[in-house]
């Protein structure tokens, strides 16, 4: 066996083992609290994908089990070539966080429209005359992060942290969150109680183009019910056949994850805000995830993840507010980065059909 052939089979069984743990963390989110906890840290390590997220929290946990580092929550993570571009150093004897990094390939295409138009571009090959050039995600590999107390060197800055009273709003949030409502063309009601929406906190009527808000809670509660809400705008919008009878049932049938999403999309953003997530309300895991035919629940709840992931930092971007920190270490150049691990563009398409959809 020559050693390119060697250096691809441990590769591709390392990556096999990550792919398996990941499944083995997903798996094991039960409660509507183990995804709570879940999400939360994955607005706080938000520059990662939801499956990096999760391979970060397990195996840092499991350092944390052994004696390797101090805490049972990471701070910072970055790789090794990252964390010397910080003047610091990876310790003696300290093991990476492997996780799924994108394998990219670059394709041409005279007609760029068409999806079966495209070519794989040879290594240093270069687009012919008049084609358009694009990458794209073909695969992922292993690679590997380490926490900022598995390093040593120059120290790194603390991000200043939102300060918020009990039931008080991030400053800017709910005029940011209002903003992309009234963008998606959706006129805001405020109602004076519970009473005028049938009982909820919040309610989308797509068929009206209004979300209303009950105002009679406090600003943290009133801001998180729009957040709810702005999840099922940019996530559940009818489509063109929506009031069909088909489309009708297959809302009846994704009602239960509609609401799971909408819910944790505004847990994203209010973790990402410091807010308390403590009250936000997410059913049994297995109860949801075991909802689509035709899919592991395992699936189901990646999908979503990420989903959620995704929209959730859509609407963060369009937010100008003070948020905490992204799991990256202050300071880390973004070019270094490269091509963000995990990270996946955010889609607004509508997804599942629904008339309305309320906290």
């Amino acid at each position: 066996m020559t050693t390119q052939v060697r250096g691809r089979a441990a590769r591709e069984a390392k990556l096999e083992a990550l792919q398996e743990q990941l499944s083995e963390s997903v798996a094991a989110l039960v409660t509507g609290e183990d995804w709570k906890r879940a999400l939360t840290f994955a607005a706080q390590f938000r520059g990662r994908s939801f499956g990096n997220s999760m391979l970060i929290a397990a195996q840092h946990f499991a350092a944390y089990k052994e004696g390797r580092v101090p805490e049972p929550t990471p701070t910072y993570v970055a790789g090794f070539h990252q964390w010397l571009s910080l003047g610091r150093s990876v310790s003696k004897g300290q093991h990476g966080y492997g996780i799924l990094a994108p394998v990219t390939g670059r394709f041409a295409s005279f007609t760029p429209d068409d999806p079966n138009s495209w070519r794989r571009l040879a290594r240093n090959e270069k687009p012919m005359s008049g084609e358009y050039a694009r990458t794209r995600m073909i695969g992922v590999k292993p690679t590997y992060v380490w926490d900022i107390s598995q390093t040593t060197g120059d120290p790194v800055p603390e991000l200043p942290r939102p300060s918020l009273l009990q039931g008080e709003a991030p400053a800017g949030l709910w005029d940011g969150l209002a903003d992309q409502i009234t963008a998606a063309g959706f006129e805001l009601r405020l109602v004076s109680s519970a009473a005028a929406i049938g009982g909820a906190n919040g309610l989308t009527d797509f068929l009206s183009r209004e979300v209303s808000v009950r105002v009679d809670m406090d600003e943290a509660a009133q801001v998180k019910t729009l957040a709810h809400e702005l999840g099922h705008v940019l996530l559940h919008a009818p489509s063109e056949s929506a009031l069909s009878t088909e489309s009708a049932a297959d809302a009846t049938l994704h009602r239960g994850i509609a609401e799971v999403e909408a819910e944790s999309v505004a847990l994203m953003v209010g973790a990402a805000h410091g807010l308390d997530t403590s009250s936000y309300t997410v059913p049994y895991v297995s109860t949801w995830a075991a909802s689509v035919p035709g899919e592991s629940p395992v699936e189901v709840v990646q999908a979503a993840a990420e989903l959620v992931r995704a929209t959730a930092l859509g609407v963060l971007d369009k937010v100008d507010t003070q948020q905490v920190g992204d799991g990256n270490p202050p300071r880390l150049d973004r070019e270094a980065l490269g091509h963000r691990t995990g990270t996946t563009a955010v889609s607004t398409t509508a997804r599942r059909d629904g008339a309305v959809l309320g906290l």
